[in-house]
């Protein structure tokens, strides 16, 4: 598999650049979950990095290469989303409309 050197942003790993496997479209994966143990023998904390564009090309727009900004409140990701499915976290999803 092919790997790519990918620049991160904030949080612990701000600056670093670290090696990340690509997929088999060649682009690195959308959330990048790094878990890191707890001193005390407890769970590991899990600190999540969205891809983000790192710039784009000046005609067409096209992005030039990748980067991961750092998510504070370190929301995983909730898998595939298909055009047809529903929306899980609408606030009031099944209810009916309110008749008046």
């Amino acid at each position: 598999m092919r790997s790519e050197e990918v620049p991160f942003e904030g949080g612990p790993l701000d600056g670093r650049v670290l090696p990340v496997l690509l997929g088999p479209t060649g682009h690195p994966p959308k959330v990048y979950e790094v878990p890191v143990p707890d001193a005390a023998g407890g769970p590991p904390t899990v600190l999540v990095y969205r891809r983000a564009q790192a710039g784009v090309t000046r005609r067409l727009g096209l992005p030039r290469g990748w980067k991961y900004v750092y998510d504070p409140e370190g929301r995983r990701s909730e898998g595939v989303r298909w055009p047809w499915s529903r929306s899980r976290s609408r606030p009031g999803a099944g209810e009916s409309p309110p008749s008046g």
